[in-house]
């Protein structure tokens, strides 16, 4: 898909339907056994949904040691992929620098962990 274009119009009860979250990064590192150069990543969403894996092809613009402590959005409610010997929870949320390399995207200020984007 062109990343210019814009998709088909949906429902504001679609988006709805997509459970975006904002968690703090507990756990970082190195995932060497993924096709692509990804970091395993371990999100703090609080109470309800507690702490979830993710992994994140985000290595151009991140380093595993600048990530803990990082707020970062993520979906929620999309059921777990395997990624090689790893199963990701969440899918963390980013957008393409010019490049087109992913840049994570997160409040400005910190939040509490588990907030909804709305």
């Amino acid at each position: 898909m062109d990343s210019k274009a814009l998709s088909s119009p949906i429902a504001f009860d679609d988006f709805m339907k997509v459970d975006v979250r904002v968690g703090t990064v507990v756990a970082a590192e190195p995932f060497p056994e993924a096709r692509k150069p990804a970091i395993k990543l371990k999100i703090d969403f609080g109470g309800a949904i507690g702490v979830k894996k993710s992994s994140a092809q985000i290595t151009r613009n991140h380093r595993v040691e600048d990530l803990l402590g990082r707020q970062v959005l993520a979906v929620v409610n999309f059921p777990p992929r395997q990624i090689g010997p790893f199963m990701s929870e969440v899918l963390t949320l980013g957008v393409p620098d010019a490049e087109g390399e992913v840049m994570l995207i997160g409040p400005d200020r910190p939040v509490p962990d588990g907030g909804r984007l709305y």
